[in-house]
């Protein structure tokens, strides 16, 4: 009997049901899958764009092989799977199981020398592999904006929220809520964009790139234009210039993007994690959960603490990715094959991560009685407007008098106002001055 939670990754067990779409994406069963849609697509390809060449083929047939196709189930996968134990070759199995279906068919079997033609396996991975990352993109870019469209509502919510920066965690010039949470929004909006830049690129090109098999057999047919409009059909860019294998530079890249995303959100849960932990955020409560399991007040920003750690993860694999995907050695090595079966990983992870972030942004809210005390108590940020307003008028040791009344020290409001009154500036900036607080002196940061 099956048990799910026998797997050995949380990815297939206790994380499953967060990542349906990636898991499918990425699945054995959809590479087999794409596999087999390319090399039925290919031999319908040839038939109809050089009937003079090869055999031409009828809508009858075409329409034959579409529902065969259509069809794809597990129990193609698992008649594949069988017959690879015998051929220890993946895409070799591919090509065999199809070669029995046509042997059942009398006007198929005319096609079977087509199968497969002119391509080694790396010309039919690298394509699946391409398709797969590409609409693996596409549900990381949808997962991506909704967390931005949630935190753009955070921030707006908040934007009139005054908060006190910290910059080296000392007290700094304040800001609001809503201003530091638009932040990363913005930052992953811009990591959105170099995601959609990425350009999926296959090889088409046979054993070595160099065309050998297709040359061989018909010198009149221009085959890299040829082939190169093939690999259109699915909007994937053909690589011109590869040896047997297609390089991954645009595979590297895109993990490096994911890094840099990762990092981003990354900087967001532990911002919130020490927001939290300073009591400026509060943890909603839920009548059910346990926070520990021997301390019944406790109430852990676990949420933000999961996201990071998968984060963490995915920025592994990438590393990885990065440096062993872009190295084979003379025309190939086949390391690779096995390190690509895990991309998907990295997305896996990376989208759990982001569902945690989400789920711990919806567990808080700003703990104003705090926020504002906080701001209360540190009179003494205000000293940066002080001297600058005494620049602006002339004064050149505005800097080094605020810092003998300030650095080291705590100001309240009556010994704010007080230095305030005795400055030798103009009534109008004096006034300005002493109506200014912490709460109030957030220059631009609600419009941001």
């Amino acid at each position: 009997m099956k048990f799910e939670h026998n797997n050995i990754s949380p990815l297939d067990n206790r994380y499953s049901s967060k990542i349906l779409d990636t898991r499918l994406c990425f699945s054995e069963a959809e590479l087999i899958k794409q596999r087999f849609i390319i090399e039925i697509d290919w031999l319908i390809y040839l038939c109809d764009k050089h009937p003079k060449h090869f055999l031409k083929i009828s809508n009858t047939l075409k329409n034959k092989l579409s529902i065969f196709k259509n069809q794809f189930s597990d129990k193609y996968v698992l008649k594949i799977k069988k017959i690879e134990k015998k051929t220890n070759h993946d895409v070799k199995a591919v090509e065999y199981f199809i070669k029995d279906y046509f042997l059942k068919d009398k006007q198929l079997a005319k096609y079977i020398h087509l199968i497969h033609f002119g391509l080694t396996s790396e010309d039919v991975n690298s394509l699946a592999y391409a398709i797969m990352i590409k609409t693996g993109i596409k549900i990381h870019i949808q997962k991506l904006q909704s967390l931005t469209k949630s935190l753009n509502s955070y921030s707006t919510r908040w934007k009139n929220i005054s908060l006190l920066s910290r910059t080296h965690g000392q007290a700094a010039s304040p800001s609001t809520l809503g201003k530091e949470i638009k932040v990363f929004s913005n930052r992953i909006k811009t990591i959105i964009k170099s995601l959609k830049l990425v350009t999926p690129q296959a090889k088409f090109s046979g054993a070595t790139g160099n065309y050998h098999t297709f040359l061989i057999a018909n010198d009149k047919i221009n085959w890299p234009n040829n082939n190169k409009k093939f690999l259109k059909t699915y909007d994937i860019q053909h690589n011109t210039h590869t040896t047997q294998i297609e390089p991954h530079d645009w595979i590297a890249e895109t993990t490096q993007i994911m890094t840099r995303l990762n990092n981003i959100c990354i900087d967001l849960c532990q911002d919130m994690w020490l927001y939290i932990s300073n009591d400026i955020f509060s943890l909603k409560v839920y009548k059910n959960e346990v926070g520990s399991s021997t301390m019944p007040h406790k109430v852990n920003p676990i949420d933000f603490e999961n996201a990071e750690g998968n984060f963490g993860i995915s920025n592994s694999l990438n590393d990885y990715f990065v440096n062993k995907l872009t190295k084979s050695r003379l025309q190939r090595d086949l390391s690779d094959s096995t390190v690509l079966r895990n991309i998907g990983l990295t997305f896996g992870y990376s989208q759990i991560a982001l569902t945690s972030l989400a789920n711990g942004m919806e567990k808080v809210k700003p703990n104003l009685s705090k926020i504002n005390n906080e701001l209360d108590d540190n009179w003494e940020v205000l000293t940066e407007a002080v001297q600058t307003v005494m620049r602006y008028e002339g004064i050149d040791n505005a800097y080094e008098q605020l810092k003998t009344l300030s650095r080291g020290k705590k100001l309240n409001k009556e010994s704010y106002i007080k230095f305030v009154k005795g400055l030798q500036i103009s009534d109008a900036s004096k006034n300005k001055l002493i109506k200014l607080t912490p709460k109030t002196y957030i220059g631009l940061s609600n419009k941001l």
